[in-house]
């Protein structure tokens, strides 16, 4: 692994970023009960930018979509 410095015999950890991504959508979904779409677009862009940088994405366009699909998600009754 390029630029990642272990001790002898030490393994990297792999899965550490769906962990962390398992964990933000998780919460996401529990306080995605927004009351209107700016809420719910708000929460929505909030955890599509977090998820997509933890686990390696462009966290702008994870955030763009995260908006759309929680500003959308009431219209198709997800929410």
């Amino acid at each position: 692994m390029q630029g990642t410095r272990l001790r002898h015999g030490a393994r990297p950890r792999h899965g550490t970023g769906l962990r962390h991504c398992a964990a933000i959508l998780a919460l996401g979904v529990v306080s995605a009960c927004g009351s209107n779409d700016l809420e719910r677009s708000a929460v929505g862009a909030s955890i599509g930018g977090v998820g997509a940088a933890v686990t390696g994405g462009d966290a702008l366009e994870g955030a763009v979509i995260g908006g759309a699909a929680g500003a959308l998600c009431d219209d198709v009754n997800l929410c």
